[in-house]
């Protein structure tokens, strides 16, 4: 597959980007998950640290690290595919029936952009209702690096940081 560099203004490279997020949050919300997957970088690395409550002069102790402390997600294609397939079974207690589910993207930033890849940053906002009355609300920002090949962007490497060190929900089947 080749390789076809970023060659677009700053505007049109944060248009680019804020396209595919929204239809990565439609995929999310229409559960076309095995579309997703399509989405994503054969060597992709996805990572939500846990957060924990520090001082202020220790902010760097902030987020567990990937690899070598415990993480809500840090996972690679192959665990994620499985995660998904295992959600879509219809035998996945927490969604089953599936929940009701609104991903909002916004503050779309580009950090930096050479070659074929691109860093970018997000916010996010994802409402989630099961069942009658089980609510769940994530807020957070995300960190990626997306990669340009012949097919479209793709998900190389995806940091997500909740705001908050509590998860309140019952499970985590939400991707982000």
């Amino acid at each position: 597959m080749e390789n076809v560099a970023f060659q677009h203004s700053l505007p049109a490279l944060v248009h680019e980007v804020e396209q595919f997020y929204f239809l990565e949050a439609d995929m999310f919300d229409e559960w076309r998950l095995r579309e997703w997957l399509e989405l994503l970088a054969d060597d992709v690395r996805y990572f939500m640290p846990m957060t924990r409550n520090v001082a202020h002069n220790n902010r760097a102790a902030q987020f567990t690290r990937p690899q070598q402390d415990v993480a809500w997600f840090d996972d690679d294609k192959q665990i994620l595919v499985a995660r998904v397939e295992q959600i879509l079974s219809g035998v996945h207690w927490a969604e089953e029936p599936l929940s009701r589910i609104s991903h909002l993207v916004t503050n779309v930033r580009i950090h930096a952009a050479e070659g074929d890849t691109v860093e970018a940053g997000s916010r996010f906002l994802i409402y989630k209702n099961r069942m009658q009355s089980e609510t769940d609300i994530y807020v957070g920002k995300r960190r990626d690096v997306l990669r340009r090949t012949a097919d479209g962007l793709r998900i190389a490497k995806r940091t997500i940081w909740l705001d908050q060190n509590v998860l309140l929900a019952k499970n985590l089947t939400t991707l982000f």
